[in-house]
């Protein structure tokens, strides 16, 4: 999996201070997208173990906590994120006991395959749908038009 950018604190992707990290690879190219540059796999910068366990690190710190960490894009579910994708939450989950999960996908909840709904068993917030240029709504929060839904899981 590549990455385009990860912020160690970020209070504008999900609620509170967060984690943010944007991965590479998107196959809905949405009209638009505010983050094109993400669409293409071999774009960004391989996510590497370092990366993975500065992530767990950050969510672990006490002088800044968080609360949790959200996952964009680019799309976490694309089929070639799912190992590193399903990895990094499995991570949170037994490293960092309360914290939250939400991921942002252009899939639909109802379309998810099975492995795509392994990296869902693992989150409390799903924000799903594609982005739709005509629906765009600025006074949504947490999602760019309204056709996407916020799913909370857990």
């Amino acid at each position: 999996m590549n990455y385009h950018q990860y912020y160690p604190i970020d209070v504008v992707n999900g609620p509170g201070t967060r984690c943010t990290l944007f991965v590479s690879g998107c196959v809905h190219q949405c009209r638009g997208c505010y983050n094109q540059s993400t669409w293409r796999l071999d774009s960004g910068q391989p996510f590497t173990q370092a990366l993975e366990d500065r992530i767990i690190r950050d969510l672990q710190d006490i002088l800044i906590p968080r609360q949790g960490l959200s996952l964009s894009g680019g799309d976490p579910l694309h089929p070639q994120n799912l190992v590193a994708i399903v990895q990094l939450l499995q991570r949170v989950r037994d490293e960092c006991p309360g914290k939250d999960v939400w991921l942002w996908s252009g899939y639909r909840f109802e379309e998810l395959s099975a492995d795509q709904q392994q990296a869902i068993a693992l989150i409390n917030v799903l924000v799903d749908g594609k982005f739709v240029q005509e629906l765009h709504d600025p006074s949504l929060i947490w999602r760019g038009s309204s056709n996407q839904v916020v799913h909370r899981l857990r």
